[in-house]
């Protein structure tokens, strides 16, 4: 299977980008390299591309604007690596739709690691969209999965943020049940590294400021003490006319 997938490498510092490139291409991937976000764009307008590996310290357009232009444009998923060791860094690159957040320096195997397991993840939520699309209702409000939308309880658009669907998608899809940081990172980023962690109480946090109808004394999403957080609510399907 990995022979079909085409990875882009957007690096622009040549030793590692070429070391990318090399242990992709060893593992049986087509790869990319590419230089800027400029390059990138020309990269996409002639091929496919499976999957970004993505710079953020990029001279000019830096990786942070890249990722959210071309969030706004593709569900390609996007891997994102740097040098900066800031947890809000890496917290905003997840947020604006990085699938992946990979602090450098790292292993080959690690990244071929992360690569694997994104890909896995894509192909799943693309298996997903192939089935029927429904809506998901809780206390008049409703989540739209195939648009990726949620509705107020008038029907107005609550507009939010990749992350902020992503988990609320999950709470929806796992009512009435404690769901721990750990598992919530898991089914948002996979093997993603325990830095993350604040990265959930963040995206929930605003989370609860769109839909608890008090903020004060949240109803919907209830924290548990050393144990996570439970969705309250229950949640009806409503299918796809």
């Amino acid at each position: 299977m990995d022979q079909a997938i085409h990875i882009a490498v957007v690096e622009d510092d040549p030793d590692i980008s070429q070391t990318m490139v090399q242990c992709m291409t060893e593992h049986g991937f087509v790869v990319t390299a590419a230089r800027s976000g400029r390059d990138l764009d020309r990269v996409l307008s002639i091929s496919k591309i499976d999957l970004v590996i993505l710079d953020v310290g990029l001279p000019g357009e830096d990786g942070l604007s890249i990722c959210r232009r071309l969030r706004n444009q593709s569900a390609v998923p996007i891997i994102m690596v740097t040098a900066r060791a800031a947890e809000t860094d890496r917290i905003v690159g997840l947020e604006i739709g990085a699938d992946d957040y990979l602090p450098k320096p790292f292993s080959p195997r690690e990244l071929v690691a992360r690569v694997r397991a994104v890909l896995r993840r894509a192909t799943a939520q693309n298996d997903n969209t192939r089935q029927p699309p429904k809506t998901l209702q809780f206390e008049g409000w409703r989540l739209d999965m195939a648009r990726r939308q949620l509705l107020d309880p008038s029907g107005i658009p609550m507009p939010l943020t990749s992350g902020e669907f992503n988990i609320l998608a999950i709470f929806c899809q796992n009512p009435q049940k404690v769901l721990s940081r750990d598992s919530l990172l898991d089914m948002l980023h996979g093997r993603a590294a325990a830095v993350f962690d604040r990265s959930v109480d963040v995206q929930i946090s605003r989370l609860r400021r769109k839909i608890e109808p008090n903020l004060k004394n949240p109803t919907f999403i209830k924290t548990v003490r050393y144990g996570g957080y439970f969705f309250t609510p229950a949640v009806s399907v409503i299918e796809a006319a």
